[in-house]
């Protein structure tokens, strides 16, 4: 989906929504990050809807990107290695269906791309696991509650989730991505 001139939308789940949001908001060329939910068929669904799990939507991060700083290629690599994707339906404690490794592609070309990265790392045996990453097509995106964004940077000294589980998966991409920070 392009934005205005020069940007680009990407839509991931990669488990909890919280995670995702934390390092994407750290990637040079991002420009904003939500989280959400998409992939179900719950109109408008609350926090509490889909964590029943009943509702087929998955915890997802809408992000708008420059085309000029980073790529979508670059968005996937981002993550392929900042969560599992051979875990059907879980991501660590996180179990359901909400909480799946899916790609929402906004166009054929976005789609390409994902079938191309997880061929690649199927040939390469990046995994011990085969990639169980979903390819479905971008319907509609449910911005979450208010206080689901930057839940990372205004919680994470106060909820032991933010330390014990999203913490460390931010300073792991700390380190395999220095080189593409902002500043």
């Amino acid at each position: 989906m392009e934005n205005k001139a020069g940007t680009a939308t990407a839509t991931l789940a990669a488990g909890c929504f919280w995670c995702v949001e934390a390092i994407y908001q750290q990637l040079d060329g991002v420009e904003t990050v939500a989280s959400g939910y998409s992939g179900g068929t719950v109109k408008d669904p609350t926090y509490e809807e889909v964590c029943t799990g009943n509702t087929g939507h998955a915890e997802v991060i809408q992000i708008t990107y420059d085309t000029s700083k980073t790529s979508f290629t670059e968005i996937l690599e981002v993550f392929f290695k900042t969560h599992d994707p051979t875990t059907l339906n879980r991501q660590g404690a996180d179990v359901g269906t909400q909480y799946r490794s899916a790609i929402f592609y906004h166009n054929p070309e976005q789609k390409a791309i994902a079938e191309k990265i997880i061929k690649d790392l199927e040939a390469a045996g990046a995994y011990d696991s085969k990639i169980v990453t979903k390819l479905e097509p971008f319907e509609v995106f449910y911005k979450a509650e208010d206080y689901h964004q930057d839940y990372f940077n205004q919680n994470a000294d106060k909820n032991p989730y933010c330390q014990m589980v999203v913490r460390p998966k931010v300073e792991k991409f700390q380190k395999v991505f220095k080189d593409k920070l902002k500043h």
